[in-house]
């Protein structure tokens, strides 16, 4: 977790255990003072309107403006929102990814249940309370919007009189040499399974075993140890095997195999050795057997800072990537995430061979954890940014129905998203369907089958610096 991660949910945690205090000693007030059964009833109350209406993990406030920033090169272009259409001031740019920037604002019940905009046949949340510039993907939208026949309206929000839509106009990515990188076994599934199962030539490096969090195994009567051991072998064939449902065989596939939240102190150390936190081991090689190229690190098997460059370095002059599809560096606070861009661009400089450009992705966020809101499906609307950002251009393909499809069926062979959740957030759910209007796909329970199954990919185009 990033330093300004925990910093944020530090400050959101010492909020809560502070109205909670609060609110305990309003009830004892009331319950010495007033009849003995209202501390119950109301605790039973305030329990189901904190899980319908407080459980979100949202650290910032949702009257704040997003702040992105965009090339110069990007088109610009008026529109006006009326008679439920957008009505564009000129001919629409060429360009295939769109994105309408406006000021949105939340209703009264817009503060209770999910404000949304409807543009077309997509639907598209936000916060509840929402007030400020928000920015909506339009992006397989354009013929509709070019002839003036694309709809608009808005529920439990209000929309502008007018908005500024940008156009950004790029290459189809999946038409060139690719590698893309995942710090953990379903990072490329999350964030580019429609992307890469076009992709003709593609290479997916895998840099973790993924063997934490394994406490679940333990019922088969292991210990805690042999628990992470299993896990992380589960997660490496998950590495190698899941991909194949997307056209990638295993013969494109590398997985690294050092250890999950090692890599920050990798780099941090380079000459030093990094065993799994969980599972005891220290020697990678075992989770490489399978590999189709013979890398450094394969000689001693050292989990070191010094192994994973020489080894991305190989991979880069091995694989010869035109594009890389990596973390977002700003946007993705998850440490291995961040570890993992800093490694890569390490070797990108070391290496002879040099990648054109980086596609970034954004698994996780700082500040929200329900990004991309509302349900599986839908569009992918631009993320919280409340910092600003580099102005790097956006890249948006779209996912017919049946490649959502097999993304979710691609998601649900993962061993890390399997398994029934936890009763907390089984009532959780059902409270918040029953009273807030919020449902889940039948696909799969973790909550990455809808925030990751969408009409849209996302992802920032960076160009490196040679």
């Amino acid at each position: 977790m990033s330093t300004r991660k925990q910093h944020l949910l530090s400050r959101h945690r010492r909020q809560r255990r502070l109205a909670l205090l609060v609110a305990l000693l309003v009830l004892a007030a009331l319950g010495v003072l007033v009849a003995w059964w209202l501390p119950p009833l109301f605790l039973a109350l305030g329990w189901i309107a904190h899980e319908a209406w407080f459980a979100d993990h949202l650290f910032y406030s949702p009257q704040d403006d997003y702040r992105h920033a965009f090339p110069a090169e990007t088109a610009q272009q008026g529109v006006t929102l009326a008679d439920g259409h957008l009505r564009l001031s000129a001919p629409l740019a060429i360009g295939e990814t769109l994105i309408l920037e406006l000021e949105l604002q939340s209703t009264a019940l817009g503060r209770w249940l999910d404000p949304h905009v409807r543009v077309g046949d997509d639907r598209q949340d936000f916060e509840r309370g929402m007030r400020g510039r928000r920015y909506l993907n339009l992006s397989g939208q354009a013929d509709a919007l070019a002839q003036g026949e694309l709809t608009i309206s808005a529920s439990f929000c209000r929309l502008p009189p007018k908005a500024t839509l940008h156009v950004l106009r790029n290459p189809d990515y999946a038409k060139r040499r690719m590698m893309v990188v995942a710090p953990h076994a379903d990072d490329a599934e999350l964030a580019a399974f429609g992307l890469y199962s076009r992709t003709s030539e593609v290479f997916i490096v895998t840099l973790t075993q993924g063997e934490i969090e394994a406490s679940d195994y333990c019922r088969l009567g292991l210990d805690a140890g042999q628990a992470a051991r299993l896990k992380g072998r589960l997660r490496s064939w998950d590495s190698l095997a899941v991909p194949l449902w997307g056209g990638v065989p295993q013969s494109r596939c590398v997985q690294l195999g050092y250890y999950c939240l090692q890599l920050p102190a990798m780099l941090a150390e380079p000459g030093q050795t990094f065993a799994s936190r969980e599972s005891g081991e220290a020697d990678v090689r075992r989770a490489r057997q399978y590999n189709p190229v013979v890398l450094p690190a394969d000689g001693d098997g050292v989990p070191s800072g010094r192994n994973l460059h020489d080894d991305l370095v190989a991979l880069l002059e091995y694989c010869r990537p035109e594009v890389i599809v990596m973390p977002h560096p700003e946007l993705d606070p998850h440490a291995d995430h961040v570890a993992a861009t800093q490694a890569l661009n390490q070797a990108v400089r070391d290496s002879r061979w040099k990648p054109e450009l980086a596609l970034l992705y954004a698994n996780h966020l700082h500040d929200n954890d329900r990004w991309p809101m509302g349900p599986a499906g839908c569009g992918v609307a631009l993320p919280p940014a409340l910092a600003a950002l580099p102005p790097d251009a956006l890249w948006s393909p779209c996912l017919g129905a049946e490649v959502q499809l097999d993304k979710a069926m691609a998601l649900a062979m993962q061993h890390d998203l399997q398994g029934p959740l936890p009763l907390k957030k089984r009532l959780r759910r059902t409270i918040q369907r029953l009273l807030v209007g919020r449902h889940w796909p039948a696909s799969g329970e973790n909550e990455f089958f809808r925030k990751a199954v969408r009409r849209h990919e996302l992802f920032w185009v960076r160009r490196f610096e040679h």
